[in-house]
């Protein structure tokens, strides 16, 4: 990694806007290919394939069948937002953009297939990955693989989840997609909103803003999807931290240039939001990063560069104690054109403070990130975990907390609380 250079931000978007057609001229789609439900998604069983690009052979998870609910005959808010016999949108159609491709022109995983720890050799040390634990099942998903499909549909401890991530807000989320009786599976809209990922489910074809996890226009429109924490890790911290975790392969079957960003330059501080026609509020610049946290009543953001210096913030979120952490380590994803020579941006987690009735405070320690416990002199890292001292082996709580540009999470969230 090496330290930022200054860019001119309207080539940044130039290049951003160029990606997106090239992607879609590449697949030669049109919109009648969007992905069929059931056709594969979300099944989950042992199918060995050959040698797998990066090293080893991928294989799918020996997991619980869960196959996706069959598409439904209800009118489609893909194909037409204002539909009269659709629920009124809880957006503005017109605020709802192409970003250039067509559905599913950036194809979301279906059969994701995954690699022991040990057999991966195709990611940097500082590389991000998109960490989720369910139930002891512990898995990461390469951005640079999410960048050139942004949906996986898995099942992870035999639960139906959507792993996401939207390289134009930096924002890496992970819901649970059963509603109700319904398994859903998920795909790439094509569109934006507010310039962030615009999901729509296979069965009803509702639209879904990535950022909020809750569909705004179609049959289901107003549901909102379980939401559950992940993580954002340098590959070096998860490989030592996770030895008998799955990493998703770059098996996807399709041809992409992993490892390549194909949006290099877009996240200086000085660019401006590709496709965003909202309003930025003054107090930080647009592209600036945040780490946001807490519910819809009571939202809250750090400024990452604050975070990073202070190593430790502590708050109190919709009425609890919470530490955020932040440490050195981590290439962005969004800066070069390898995504392994990155800048800088750190790496961050939001904690629950409270463990065995008593209130943490931590300090930064010795080494960059490193905390300590002044009550029990126990050193804990920016994953949580108390890694010496009384406390070595415990784990705290990790919330859920996203990673992202300010321009999105203040759309978002608007009356959020801007800490320090």
């Amino acid at each position: 990694m090496r330290p930022r250079p200054r860019r001119v931000g309207p080539i940044a978007v130039l290049v951003v806007a160029v990606a997106a057609v090239v992607v879609t001229i590449g697949l030669g789609l049109g919109p009648g290919s969007r992905s069929a439900p059931g056709a594969g998604a979300g099944v989950q069983e042992a199918a060995p394939a050959g040698p797998a690009p990066g090293g080893g052979s991928a294989e799918r998870p020996v997991d619980a069948v869960v196959e996706e609910s069959p598409r439904e005959d209800v009118p489609s808010a893909l194909d037409d937002m204002t539909d009269a016999a659709l629920p009124s949108p809880l957006v503005d159609p017109a605020a709802v953009m192409s970003g250039g491709p067509p559905p599913d022109g950036i194809p979301p995983i279906d059969e994701p297939r995954f690699l022991a720890v040990a057999e991966v050799d195709f990611l940097a040390d500082d590389e991000p990955v998109v960490v989720l634990s369910v139930d002891g099942d512990t898995r990461a998903y390469p951005v640079q693989v999410l960048t050139w499909h942004e949906v996986v549909n898995d099942v992870v401890a035999g639960r139906p989840v959507v792993v996401t991530y939207c390289p134009l807000c930096n924002t890496a989320l992970a819901f649970e997609r059963t509603v109700g009786e319904k398994v859903l599976g998920f795909g790439t809209s094509g569109r934006l909103y507010l310039s962030n990922l615009l999901m729509y489910d296979r069965q009803t074809e509702s639209l879904w803003p990535q950022a909020e996890g809750r569909a705004v226009a179609g049959v289901l429109t107003g549901t909102e999807l379980d939401r559950l924490p992940v993580a954002l890790l340098p590959w070096e911290q998860f490989r030592d931290a996770f030895p008998d975790a799955l990493v998703l392969s770059r098996d996807t079957g399709a041809l992409r240039d992993y490892g390549r960003n194909p949006y290099q330059g877009y996240d200086d501080v000085e660019a401006s939001p590709f496709l965003f026609r909202g309003e930025v509020d003054p107090r930080l610049p647009a592209m600036a990063r945040v780490v946001g946290l807490g519910d819809p009543s009571d939202p809250v953001a750090v400024v990452t560069d604050e975070l990073l210096a202070r190593g430790v913030v502590e708050l109190q979120v919709s009425g609890e104690p919470v530490l955020v952490l932040g440490a050195p380590g981590q290439a962005s994803a969004l800066d070069t054109p390898e995504i392994a020579d990155g800048a800088d941006v750190g790496t961050t987690g939001a904690f629950a403070a409270t463990l065995d009735g008593r209130t943490l405070t931590l300090r930064p320690g010795a080494a960059p990130g490193q905390f300590v416990d002044d009550v029990t002199g126990s050193t804990w890292d920016v994953q949580g975990r108390a890694v010496a001292g009384a406390e070595a082996g415990r784990q705290l709580q990790r919330l859920a907390s996203t990673d992202t540009f300010w321009f999105s999470w203040q759309s978002f969230w608007p009356d959020t609380l801007l800490v320090p």
